[in-house]
């Protein structure tokens, strides 16, 4: 009997052999990139003066800009923390109101449900977001353009709505994921790719690589910023199936390799053994050195995720 080959070490197989092809490694990133960790107990606090204080720290500029924002709605369980909570995404989008931007979208193209609107309504969104239909996108479905050159296709439709964007936000939710070992602010760029055109659960991006469609999306979209959702995240088996786990705070940065970077330390992750991060070497900071961390520090906040025996050898050493 020949062996199966599981759709993990076909994915694996696949980036592989992409990565072979490269000529070189990417330059590292010479710069510096503020990061700011902020304290945030629980979803009932005021979301909005914290989300307010951590743009304040990274000296983001959003007035007369067009802002997309850009959560994380997978699939829905009650019984776990799968999706960016509504609080933080309706904080988002008073706090960037109230800053002078020119608009603020709330968009996302889902890679498991092509259910849009009923899967944001089970996230409570509807609810929890007034007139959340006025302000909302479906990325799956929206008109698109080609753009070239990305990772080895020579032409990739975007959404309109993404590539006229002044500014993407991405609001993740903290946790581990069973491909990638984390998914955080780069990752949740999968949600730019829409369904429509390349599938559920975005097969052309698992077709060319986790890790190279991640770095690749991050190419292409360089105006950014980061809110990440750490109140709860999850650990074990995500992105889906894990656990929920409480940290307590969000971390914001312009500089996403640098959020992700920190976001992995205070997981317990070395980012350093997190292949997007390795090969995203030249587009921010992943060295503490070159990250000027601001608000809490995120050495005293670490709290390690649990993490499934594929990624046991990613745990960051104590005191790294």
């Amino acid at each position: 009997m020949k062996p199966c080959l599981t759709r993990r070490a076909l994915t694996a197989a696949l980036a592989g052999g992409l990565a072979s092809c490269q000529r070189s490694e990417p330059a590292k990133f010479a710069g510096t990139s503020p990061v700011a960790v902020l304290r945030a107990k629980n979803y009932q606090q005021d979301l909005t003066e914290t989300i307010l204080e951590g743009i304040r720290l990274c000296g983001l500029a959003v007035k007369d800009k067009r802002i997309l924002l850009k959560p994380n709605l997978v699939e829905f369980d009650a019984a776990t923390a799968i999706n960016t909570d509504v609080a933080v995404v309706a904080a988002a989008l008073a706090a960037f109101r109230s800053l002078g931007a020119a608009s603020v979208t709330i968009a996302e193209g889902p890679g498991h449900r092509r259910d849009t609107l009923g899967l944001a309504d089970e996230a409570g969104y509807w609810k929890g977001i007034r007139g959340f239909e006025d302000h909302f996108v479906d990325l799956n479905r929206d008109d698109v353009s080609p753009v070239k050159n990305f990772a080895s296709e020579k032409q990739f439709f975007l959404p309109n709505t993404a590539l006229g964007a002044d500014l993407i936000v991405s609001i993740p939710k903290m946790k581990t994921h069973h491909w990638a070992g984390a998914t955080l602010s780069m990752k949740n760029f999968f949600g730019l790719v829409p369904g429509a055109v390349y599938g559920w659960p975005k097969n052309t991006l698992h077709y060319l690589g986790i890790d190279n469609s991640i770095v690749a999306l991050n190419r292409q979209f360089r105006r950014t910023f980061a809110i990440v959702d750490g109140i709860v995240g999850m650990e074990g088996n995500g992105p889906i199936q894990g656990k929920a786990k409480s940290a307590g705070l969000l971390v914001f940065g312009q500089d996403l390799v640098a959020v992700d970077s920190t976001c992995c330390r205070i997981m317990g992750i070395d980012p350093g053994k997190i292949g997007y991060l390795q090969q995203a070497a030249d587009l921010g900071a992943i060295d503490p050195q070159q990250i000027h961390q601001r608000g809490e520090n995120p050495l005293a906040l670490r709290n390690d995720f649990e993490l499934i025996p594929e990624f046991a050898s990613v745990r960051l050493a104590k005191g790294g």
